[in-house]
């Protein structure tokens, strides 16, 4: 059993404006994720649901300012972007990035040698690869072709869907997976998601605006991001709520709430 375990995160990025004080984004955030379990963020944008998403995996652009991040007791802030992969946490990101000269192939095989500690062997590897891009619809000719380079939106989405198979991680933060996508990459997506959670008995941390792909992937947990905390958790029946009337319930609350500590503190 894996457990990732956020307690009261603040984080904040460095302003634009030269000598103003840095934005803060995450304003204590609380969250448990287990093995097995499926958790959906929902929010609208700009409420900090990928920033909690780069504050997990280590992108220096985001400073943690207090509160805590571990992955079974160990803490992960203090663990490298390397590290934390290799300790079993996987970021599929919203906007995967091109890598020209590297081919997909190698940069799988690199990347599958890091995390587990040892090259896997030729002949197992190439129908291991093989079998998880046919599951996934990707033409084996991508493997000779540069990362993401001249992907379309749902290639480079399965691509990052295939990168999780193969790594085997323990945690999967999906980073509006969804988006761009139509319906049917989206099924294949989903899918490769569930297959990941059946084989490994993963954990899913699923980010994102609409309930579409929750016909697909099943939550355990949906939870409203709103202000740079969540400020609801419940079921599928929230995800519902969300899908019939929008966040306004959620962003009035959350406005007053800042208002009132504001006020508070003045």
């Amino acid at each position: 059993m894996t457990t990732l375990e956020i307690k009261d995160l603040h984080v904040e990025v460095a302003n634009p404006d030269e000598g103003a004080e840095p934005i803060r984004i995450l304003k204590g955030v609380d969250l448990t994720v287990r093995s097995g379990e499926t958790h959906a963020i929902m929010g609208p944008n700009g409420s900090g649901k990928s920033t909690l998403s780069y504050a997990i995996a280590g992108h220096p652009k985001y400073t943690v300012t207090s509160g805590s991040i571990t992955l079974d007791g160990e803490n992960v802030l203090e663990m490298s972007v390397d590290e934390r992969a290799r300790a079993g946490l996987f970021l599929a990101m919203q906007y995967p990035v091109e890598v020209p000269g590297v081919s997909t192939s190698n940069f799988l095989r690199t990347a599958v040698t890091a995390v587990r500690g040892e090259a896997p062997k030729l002949r197992h590897w190439v129908k291991e690869v093989k079998s998880s891009m046919a599951e996934l619809e990707i033409d084996p000719a991508f493997a000779e072709r540069s990362v993401n380079e001249g992907f379309s939106g749902g290639e480079k989405k399965r691509h990052e869907v295939l990168q999780l198979g193969l790594l085997k991680s323990k945690i999967a933060i999906l980073d509006e997976t969804d988006s761009g996508l139509d319906v049917d990459a989206l099924r294949i997506v989903s899918e490769g998601v569930n297959r990941y959670k059946e084989r490994e008995n993963g954990g899913v941390l699923l980010i994102t605006h609409y309930t579409r792909i929750l016909r697909y992937i099943a939550p355990d947990h949906v939870h409203v991001f709103v202000g740079g905390r969540i400020v609801e958790s419940g079921g599928s029946e929230l995800a519902d709520e969300l899908d019939a009337n929008g966040y306004v319930r959620f962003t009035g609350a959350a406005q007053s709430q800042e208002i009132g500590t504001a006020t508070a503190g003045a």
